[in-house]
Parts: structure tokens; sequence; C-alpha cells
């Protein structure tokens, strides 16, 4: 099994629609920082959104950051798209524990706070990325990027994002969904979303129901004909390698370099997205400052 997005649009031309199924990237992005519960969860409806938006950019290279900062323990919150929808992401604190609120559900607001930013970046291959940022609402991140499109892109949208741990820790579903209008779209069309989702239920009841992101968005959008446009296989995907850590020890510059190899000899390096660890030995080091002296 792998996890999927599914684009769509109604038939009357009003709503378009996108959802994803998450629940092998958000176990890979768990096994990788292992995170605890709140932090699974916080970083799979990070990872899920991230994924939906990165997916509309189209352009090949182009990729989309969303990153969610908001005061709380677990500190930023990271993930990044490429133009497909596979992505990559971290926690800063992945092993903050809080308890259940007292509907018995993970506490993720509280865990992320609502006393900071949530930002988007589009790298398009352009001079300047585009960035945009809203402050936060409540830190249970769909309400917040709801927000982020009416306000920053004037696009009305409800956003629901979900992530359930199972017993063991372990990713039991996870996956999200954005609902955008179409311009032309009156306050029926708007009755008639608000009527559907919330008859719905959340994302993780629908998804456990049936782990398939096109039964998600046609049971949330029930009183819709739906046309489904594209179908994409997504996956946890990092691009680090050896060449990209290797440039980044020659950005630090001749001097910096030259004082790692005086104090540590050598150096390793992790990336901040996956599990790939890179050993740089006396000889690489200095090499590299060789080649840097020469040009």
């Amino acid at each position: 099994m792998s996890d999927q997005l599914v684009r769509a649009i109604s038939k009357d031309g009003f709503v378009k629609a996108t959802a994803v199924s998450t629940r092998y990237l958000t176990e890979r992005a768990r096994q990788i920082h292992k995170t605890l519960p709140v932090a699974t969860a916080a970083l799979g409806r990070v990872l899920a959104a991230a994924s939906m938006m990165g997916n509309a950019l189209k352009d090949e290279g182009s990729s989309l950051t969303l990153q969610v900062k908001g005061g709380g323990p677990l500190g930023s919150v990271l993930a990044v798209s490429d133009n497909e929808g596979n992505v990559r992401g971290t926690v800063e604190n992945p092993a903050v524990d809080l308890p259940l609120r007292p509907d018995g559900k993970l506490d993720v607001g509280t865990a992320v706070g609502c006393d900071g930013t949530l930002t988007v970046i589009r790298d398009l291959n352009m001079k300047e990325p585009y960035v945009g940022s809203v402050g936060l609402l409540g830190g249970e991140i769909a309400e917040d990027l709801a927000a982020y499109f009416v306000e920053s892109e004037q696009i009305p949208t409800a956003c629901g994002l979900g992530v359930l741990v199972d017993r063991d820790q372990s990713v039991l579903v996870a996956g999200g969904y954005l609902v955008q209008l179409l311009p032309g779209a009156g306050e029926d069309v708007i009755t008639k979303v608000e009527g559907s989702l919330m008859a719905a239920g959340t994302v993780t009841q629908l998804l456990r129901q049936k782990d398939d992101p096109e039964a998600m968005l046609r049971a949330a959008l029930s009183d819709f004909e739906l046309e489904i446009l594209e179908k994409t296989p997504v996956e946890y995907r990092c691009y680090c390698s050896r060449d990209r850590m290797e440039r980044a020890l020659i950005s630090l510059g001749p001097a910096e370099l030259e004082q790692l190899l005086e104090d540590q000899g050598e150096a390793e390096l992790t990336c901040r997205f996956c599990d790939n660890v890179q050993h740089f030995s006396r000889e690489d080091l200095e090499r590299m400052l060789a080649d840097m002296r020469k040009k």
C-alpha cells in the first residue's frame, strides 16, 4: 500500500477539492524523528497540508515549505513538499508529552501553541520565493491553514487534517482535505459545503471507515457530484545527498572549515529531515580546503 493524493472538482464548477491519505509517510516521519504521539499528530497534520499545497504548484522543481511556530513546547513544526506532493518534515522537540484533552484527544493546540505564525513559502524557481504568513488562531493547524488561504490568497477554504495514533504509538490513519470555492460560488454553495462537511465527520473518522482519499472526499462532499482530476502516489521523500552535505561544509568558508579541522579533525553531518548520516574524514576536509584555495 502507498499513500495517495486526489484532486477533484464539482460538476457545477464551483468547488475544487484535494484530499490525501498519509498514514505511511507520517509513520516514516515518526520512526525517523522518534516522535511521541502529540508530536506525531502535529507533524503529520503539517505534512498532509504541505503535500496538498505542494502538489498544486505543478512547475517542475518548485517546492513549498509550511512552517508553524506557535510558541508551544513542540517548537517549530516544518514540512517541505515537492511539486508532486512528496514531503519531508521535522519537529523541533519530538519528545514532548502532554496529557490528553478532556475529550480524550491529543492536545495538538497546546503542544503547538497559538502565540505565533503559520508561514508558507512557495519557491517557484524565480528570483525570490513567495512568502505569506498569518497569525495562528488556535494551533490546531487546520483552522489556521483555512485562515491563511482567506487572508493571504482571498480563497474561501475549508480544511480538515487528522492523525490517529495507535496504542503502540504507530500511526493508524493520517491525512486531510482542502475544499475551496471557485469564482461564482454563491451563499447557497457555501451553505451546501458547510452542511456536507459537518455531516461527514472528522478526517480520522472518514479514513478509519476507508483509508482512501477519494472515498474521504466523496463522503466529505456528499452533496456534490465530483469529477476526479488526478490521482498521485505520495511518499516521505528527502533529497539530501553526500554532495549536498559537502556543499554545506564548503559554504562555511575556508576559515571555519580550517577551525573545524583543527578542533575535531573530521565532521559528521546528519540530515534534519531523514536518518542519513555522512562522515567526512580529515582527508575529505583537507581536500575541500585545498580546492577552495585553488579558486
